[in-house]
């Protein structure tokens, strides 16, 4: 993953913070905007991590903090529902501009509602996708109940939202009632997908009902079942990324996988703050690598051992097919189970000591057809002839050197 720190003024001249994040070693097929939930920021580990599933999938995402959070300008209590919709549009600006214009727009929570209303104003986004999203702005003022008296009676209140204090003024409460989404909604000629979980205790499923039956067609909705509403599992915002990523491409302008922007076949790209979970990019197709949780990783891909064994696999049962092919024999199908690990040396000539370890790969061939013992015995010879296998019996050399 390509990550680039990014800034922009929004209407009132402040300066928004935000992360461009682009996928490995190709130019972006589509650019998404990203709204965070009401007093979140763009560094939410859920929003971090749906933008890992868009990325991993050829899309560039931006997300930014809105006026006066995170590391952005301005002052939370001067801020209201029709400002975010205005940094939605400031931030459009700015990709059109120096990038490339938004095609698609996502919305956690209260940002939901916002890339709504931004949606119907931004004429090259073509989809829209929403999560744990309020029917209606006015939904919020749930979240402040215990100091709307004092916000009405004195223009102001200090609440406390998950566990951080804010000045909420009452200007911020006249704008969410004067927003009403079911008309924008019902007007909006834009695919949209509404995501919510059953157990949304934040934001009920009510919403999504309502937020679909308001929506236009082609327009789609798919349950998170178990998520909570900051999808504080990494495993449900991961999938919620991947899922609008496959959504999205029905209805957005996607070209064939572009081939790597350079001369070798593989691509690895890991930040610091992605532990193991690593974005490779092979030739046109994008994969990810982890390690086991046991080892401190997300186990969220195979690990790069796995990766050697599953090209040795791969390689044996093609090297199989073709022999077999090539013959006219009847190979219906060929099974090969493989395995890593290091075992004792009982013969190595090199080695040290008794206690030595080397590299070895287990492999089980299973064959599937009508064939005789002699061509049984025969397939299994040439199961070591596969070109993975050589190279993994040779002394390879790797060169290694820094490039800018």
């Amino acid at each position: 993953m390509n990550l680039t720190k990014v800034s922009f003024t929004n209407k009132e001249g402040q300066k928004l913070n935000g992360r461009l994040e682009l996928p490995v070693d190709q130019h972006p097929h589509n650019m998404v905007l990203f709204a965070h939930c009401f007093t979140c920021t763009k560094n939410l580990s859920a929003v971090k991590n749906i933008s890992k599933g868009l990325t991993s999938s050829g899309f560039g995402v931006l997300r930014f903090d809105f006026t006066g959070l995170g590391e952005s300008e301005g002052d939370f209590a001067d801020t209201n529902f029709s400002g975010n919709v205005e940094d939605l549009i400031a931030a459009a600006d700015f990709l059109k501009k120096d990038y490339q214009a938004p095609s698609l727009l996502i919305g956690h929570s209260l940002g939901g509602a916002a890339v709504i209303y931004a949606a119907a104003r931004l004429h090259t986004v073509k989809a829209v996708a929403t999560v744990g999203a309020p029917a209606d702005p006015s939904h919020v003022k749930h979240l402040l109940k215990s100091s709307i008296e004092e916000i009405r009676s004195n223009g102001k209140a200090v609440v406390n939202i998950s566990g951080r204090d804010f000045t909420v003024k009452e200007q911020f409460l006249n704008d969410l009632e004067k927003n009403s989404l079911s008309d924008t909604l019902e007007n909006l000629n834009k695919s949209i997908l509404i995501m919510h979980s059953p157990q949304d205790n934040i934001v009920g499923i009510k919403n999504a009902e309502k937020l679909y039956h308001n929506a236009r067609h082609p327009k789609s909705f798919i349950s998170l079942d178990g998520a909570d509403h900051l999808l504080s599992n990494k495993v449900d915002s991961l999938y919620v990324g991947k899922t609008i990523a496959s959504w999205a491409e029905r209805y957005l302008v996607v070209p064939d996988p572009s081939e790597l922007r350079t001369r070798h076949q593989v691509v690895a790209s890991l930040d610091t703050d992605d532990g193991f979970t690593t974005q490779i990019k092979v030739g046109k197709h994008n994969l990810v690598a982890d390690e086991p949780e046991g080892f401190g990783g997300n186990d969220f891909g195979p690990s790069p051992y796995e990766f050697v064994s599953a090209g040795l696999s791969a390689c044996t049962v093609m090297t199989l097919q073709m022999y077999a092919r090539r013959k006219n024999w009847d190979l219906q199908n060929v099974k090969v189970h493989t395995s890593y690990g290091k075992v004792h040396a009982e013969d190595c000539a090199e080695c040290e000591s008794d206690t030595a370890k080397i590299d070895t790969f287990e492999r089980q061939i299973a064959l599937s057809g009508s064939l005789e013992p002699r061509q049984k015995e025969r397939l299994l010879e040439i199961a070591d002839k596969c070109p993975v296998h050589r190279t993994l019996e040779a002394h390879s050399h790797i060169k290694t050197e820094l490039i800018e």
